[in-house]
C-alpha cells in the first residue's frame, strides 16, 4: 500500500489555504485557521479519525466565516480523494452512531465516486459564539462533492448546537476511518463494476 496522503493549496481572492492530509496517521493536527470554531472541529475530526491534518487557512473573515469554511471543505474533500488513490482494498463503507451528552448523531459514508449529501438535521441555534451554524451544511456538502462520496448525516435528537455539530464531526471521522481501512481480504475494489 502506497503512502495515502495529499498536499494541496487553493488560493482565490477570498481565501488562501494550504492543506496536508494523511489517511494513515496518528491523530495529529496542526491548524492555523482564522475560524476558531472550524479549527476546533477539524482537530476533533483528525483525532477521532486517526488522520494527520495540517491546515493554514486565511480568508475574508471580516466579511463572515462562509468562504473560508466552504473552501476548507473543498480542499479537504479533494485531499481525501487524492489520498485514497485507486482505493485498492478499502472497505468503502463506514458508519457511526455517536452520542455526545444529550445528542445522538449517525453518519454513514460510501466512498463510491457518486457524490451526495443527505442532511437530516435542524440546528437549534443560528450561531455558536461568532460562528454561523449555516456554514456546517455548506462544509459537509462541499466535502462530499469534492471527495466524491455519499455522505448521510442524521440527527436523532439533541438540543445543544455545539454538541450536535461536534458529534457530526466525530462521527464522520470514525465513519471515514472505517471506510478507508484496507481489508486484506479484498482484492481490487469492493464493487462488482470493478472500479470506484
Amino acid at each position: 500500500m502506497s503512502n495515502r496522503n495529499a498536499t494541496l493549496t487553493r488560493k482565490t481572492r477570498e481565501t488562501d489555504i494550504n492543506l496536508q492530509f494523511a489517511i494513515d496517521g496518528e491523530g495529529k493536527s496542526d491548524l492555523e485557521v482564522q475560524v476558531p470554531f472550524m479549527a476546533h472541529m477539524l482537530e476533533l475530526f483528525t483525532k477521532h479519525g486517526m488522520f494527520d491534518l495540517s491546515v493554514i487557512g486565511k480568508g475574508d473573515v471580516e466579511v463572515d466565516d462562509h468562504h473560508l469554511t466552504e473552501d476548507i471543505g473543498i480542499v479537504l474533500g479533494q485531499a481525501l480523494r487524492e489520498a485514497l488513490g485507486d482505493k485498492y482494498g478499502i472497505k468503502r463503507y463506514g458508519s457511526m452512531t455517536l452520542p455526545m451528552d444529550e445528542t445522538l448523531v449517525t453518519v454513514a459514508v460510501d466512498l463510491s465516486d457518486r457524490p451526495h449529501l443527505e442532511w437530516r438535521a435542524e440546528l437549534p441555534k443560528d450561531r455558536v459564539g461568532t460562528f454561523d451554524t449555516e456554514n456546517v451544511h455548506e462544509f459537509f456538502w462541499k466535502l462530499a462533492v469534492e471527495a466524491r462520496m455519499n455522505l448521510h448525516i442524521v440527527l436523532h435528537h439533541g438540543h445543544n448546537t455545539h454538541h450536535i455539530i461536534e458529534a457530526m464531526f466525530k462521527a464522520l471521522a470514525r465513519a471515514l476511518d472505517e471506510a478507508t481501512t484496507v481489508d486484506p481480504r479484498i482484492k481490487g475494489v469492493p464493487s462488482t463494476k470493478g472500479s470506484l
